[in-house]
C-alpha cells in the first residue's frame, strides 16, 4: 500500500486549473497525479470560458457541481466542503500562475506549479516568502531533474567524481515553432501580456537553466544574453544564446530555441569538472556519458535497481530494457509531493530522498534568470541574476 493511503486512508484530493481541451500538459499532469495511486483528481477550472470549462470539466469525469466556471469560486467551494480538495495543480497561460497559486496559498492548500511561476521577480519571492510563513509543500514543474539518469549525474557531482565543476554547457533545441504559429490555442504564448517578458526562456529556457543548477548543485550568479526573433513576422522571441558564470568560478553557455526548423526536443547537459566530465540527453534518457581524466569513458545505463546511486533509484520504475521519460519522470513530481504533503498533515516524517523535487524558490530563481537576461540582451552587458529572497 502506498505512504498516502497507509497514512490518510485515502488518496490526496487535487484541483487543477488550466490544461483543458487543446492543452498538451493538462493531460500529462492529470495522468502524472494519477500514476502512483496517490491522487484523485475531483474538480477543476479547465477554461477560461465558464461554459466550456464545465462542459470540459464533466468531461474528463469530474462531478457536475465540481467542474466549476473560475479558480476562486473554485477555491472558495472547496475550501468550504468537507471532503474539499488538498492540493491545487496550476497549468494556465502564465500570467496566471502567480495569482492562482498565492490564492491557493492563502485558502490554506499545498500547490504543484508549472513554470515560469511568475511575471516578475517581485511576485516569485512572495510566493517564496508565503510558502515559508505557511509551512505548504510547493512544487514547480521543473520535471527533468526527475529523470534517473539526471539524478545520477547530479549524485556524481556531489561526490566528487568528476572534480570541482569548471564549465556547464547546456542546450535546448527545438523546431516545432519553425514557422509562424497561428493556431488560436496558441496565441497567449505570443502575447507579452500573457506570456512575460521573454518566451523562450519562459517557456523551455528556465528548464535548461534548472538543469544546470540542479546536476551542478551551484547557484547562476550571472549572464550575458542576446535574446532574438529568427522567424519573419514573429514578435515573441524564438532564440537565445547566453554566457554564464556560475557560483564558484565555473563558466558555461546556453542555447535555446523553439525555432530550429527539423530539430526535435534537444534538452542536453555537458558539464566538466577537474577531474572529467557528464554528459545527458534528453532524448536518450536513460543513457549518462561518464568521461574521466587519463582514463576510458564510461556510459552509464539505467540498468537494474541497485545498480545506481540511491538518488537515481529513487526515480527509477522499470526493470532493464524498459525505457521510460517524460510522463514517469512528471509522475515522480507528484508521487513526491504527494509524500511531502501526507508527512505535513500527519506530523510524520518523510523519505528524505522524496524530498528532491524543484520548489518555489526554484521557480523563483528562473524568474530572476529571465528578468536578468533580458536586461542583459537590452544592454549588450553582463547582469547579476543572483536572488535575494530575504
Amino acid at each position: 500500500m502506498n505512504p498516502v493511503l497507509r497514512q490518510l486512508g485515502r488518496r490526496l484530493r487535487l484541483g487543477v486549473v488550466g490544461g483543458g481541451a487543446g492543452s498538451f500538459i493538462g493531460p500529462v499532469h492529470r495522468t502524472a497525479a494519477r500514476l502512483d495511486d496517490r491522487f484523485e483528481v475531483v474538480a477543476g477550472v479547465l477554461s477560461s470560458d465558464a461554459e466550456r470549462s464545465r462542459a470540459q470539466g464533466v468531461a474528463i469525469g469530474l462531478a457536475p457541481e465540481r467542474a466549476y466556471a473560475d479558480w476562486r469560486t473554485m477555491l472558495e467551494t472547496e475550501r468550504a466542503r468537507p471532503d474539499g480538495i488538498d492540493v491545487v495543480a496550476v497549468m494556465t497561460p502564465n500570467h496566471l500562475h502567480f495569482p492562482v497559486a498565492d490564492a491557493a496559498l492563502d485558502a490554506g492548500f499545498d500547490v504543484v506549479c508549472d513554470k515560469p511561476l511568475a511575471m516578475t521577480s517581485a511576485e516569485a519571492i512572495a510566493l517564496v516568502r508565503k510558502v515559508a510563513a505557511t509551512g505548504l509543500v510547493f512544487c514547480t514543474t521543473y520535471n527533468y531533474s526527475q529523470y534517473p539518469m539526471v539524478r545520477q549525474a547530479r549524485a556524481l557531482v556531489a561526490s566528487g567524481r568528476i572534480g570541482a565543476v569548471r564549465q556547464i554547457h547546456l542546450e535546448y533545441v527545438q523546431g516545432h515553432a519553425a514557422a509562424r504559429d497561428t493556431a488560436e490555442t496558441a496565441a497567449w504564448r505570443h502575447d507579452p501580456a500573457r506570456s512575460g517578458q521573454s518566451l523562450i526562456l519562459g517557456d523551455i529556457g528556465t528548464h535548461a537553466q534548472h538543469l544546470g543548477a540542479y546536476v551542478s548543485g551551484l547557484d547562476l550568479e550571472a549572464v550575458l544574453a542576446e535574446l532574438a526573433t529568427t522567424v519573419p513576422g514573429r514578435a515573441s522571441d524564438d532564440y537565445a544564446a547566453l554566457l554564464l558564470h556560475w557560483a564558484g568560478g565555473a563558466l558555461g553557455t546556453l542555447w535555446v530555441t523553439n525555432a530550429a526548423a527539423g530539430a526535435e526536443h534537444g534538452l542536453s547537459i555537458r558539464i566538466f569538472g577537474a577531474e572529467g566530465g557528464l554528459e545527458w540527453q534528453q532524448e536518450q534518457p536513460n543513457h549518462l556519458l561518464h568521461r574521466r581524466r587519463g582514463g576510458f569513458a564510461e556510459l552509464q545505463t539505467r540498468r537494474l535497481h541497485g545498480a545506481l546511486e540511491p538518488l537515481a533509484e529513487h526515480a527509477t520504475r522499470l526493470e532493464i530494457g524498459h525505457p521510460e521519460g517524460y510522463q514517469e519522470a512528471f509522475a515522480s513530481l507528484y508521487r513526491d509531493v504527494a509524500d511531502a504533503v501526507v508527512a505535513r498533515r500527519t506530523g510524520r516524517a518523510v523519505e528524505p530522498l522524496a524530498l528532491d523535487f524543484p520548489t518555489v524558490l526554484d521557480g523563483a530563481r528562473g524568474i530572476r534568470f529571465i528578468e536578468a537576461a533580458v536586461e542583459s540582451s537590452r544592454t549588450g552587458s553582463w547582469v547579476d541574476c543572483r536572488l535575494d529572497p530575504c
